[in-house]
């Protein structure tokens, strides 16, 4: 006769609880998903597709309509946000979100899909996104297998952005550009961080313990130092906090570790006040959220920078 499963709860962190018997169960359920689609509204396409089949890494390309067929578009790589082990590049609100930005600024936008705690523990999010942007990067000369990419894509403006979970990915991603590199002809300019998750906060010990291999509490990738934030490869960097939001502390305090690391590029901080985490993905109509989304494009779409 089977034994019946230990109810008594071992630990119990923001986003799940975990049973004696090593059983994890999330607060939330799976989110729901939805298909790519062509927005008969702003005219944006798009489609998934597959970076990896083991692990299974995938992605969600959006093309904004083509104002003029000859020109290059910049491309974002998005990561989403979820505490490392919620949501998707493929639910309603990370969909909507990303079809706004493409439209908005004209960008090809890579929303990844990458593997969540406790299926696929972390560094999993760090190794599936690291994987999806040398995946892009491999269109670069153009023969890659993606035509959009192939045809469409301007190497020379990359950016990388994501929020919370996601804005600390970001972070790894363009430390690991400044270290190990991308392929010849592959700039990345920008990187946008909304409400970053970085040490410092209760949420430590949660993510200590969805990371096996960690490093402790000053893991570099939750807490990164000086020397690693000097490394950073990218050229500019936004930085939001939202005044409610409990990890603006610890996200404030990257941005003067950042500014105090020898850090060659240029870093700003854009504090929403009165708001709280990701206020923004709420209602993405809302006049707040507006005016956040139009603070994310206007940095992308600044052509101060020299080109290659």
């Amino acid at each position: 006769m089977a034994s019946s499963p230990n109810n008594e709860i071992a630990l119990k962190f923001r986003f799940f609880k975990v049973y004696k018997d090593a059983r994890v169960e999330l607060f939330k359920p799976p989110c729901k998903q939805i298909p790519p689609s062509d927005d008969q509204v702003t005219g944006v396409q798009s489609k998934d597709v597959i970076i990896s089949s083991e692990p299974r890494v995938s992605a969600r390309i959006f093309l904004p309509k083509l104002k003029n067929p000859d020109r290059k578009l910049p491309l974002l790589l998005y990561i989403h946000g979820g505490g490392f082990s919620m949501q998707s590049a493929f639910s309603p609100v990370y969909h909507k979100f990303c079809n706004h930005v493409a439209s908005e600024a004209d960008f090809i936008v890579v929303s990844v899909e990458y593997g969540l705690f406790p299926a696929r523990p972390i560094p999993a999010c760090y190794e599936d996104s690291w994987a999806v942007l040398r995946w892009v990067a491999s269109h670069v000369n153009g023969n890659g297998h993606d035509p959009w990419l192939n045809d469409r894509a301007d190497f020379g403006k990359v950016f990388i952005g994501g929020d919370s979970a996601g804005g600390n990915i970001s972070h790894t991603l363009a430390f690991r550009v400044g270290s190990i590199g991308l392929p010849r002809g592959v700039r990345v300019v920008g990187v946008v961080m909304v409400h970053p998750f970085f040490g410092g906060t209760k949420d430590d010990e949660m993510w200590v313990y969805m990371c096996p291999t960690n490093s402790g509490l000053n893991d570099p990738r939750m807490n990164p130092g000086t020397e690693d934030l000097a490394r950073l490869g990218c050229e500019r960097m936004l930085i939001f906090v939202a005044e409610e939001d409990y990890l603006t502390v610890a996200s404030k305090n990257y941005y003067e570790k950042l500014t105090k690391s020898g850090w060659k590029g240029t870093v700003e901080l854009v504090e929403n006040e009165k708001e709280d985490h990701c206020f923004h993905l709420f209602d993405l109509d809302a006049e707040k959220a507006l005016e956040m989304r139009h603070k994310f494009v206007s940095f992308l779409k600044q052509d101060h920078f020299n080109l290659l």
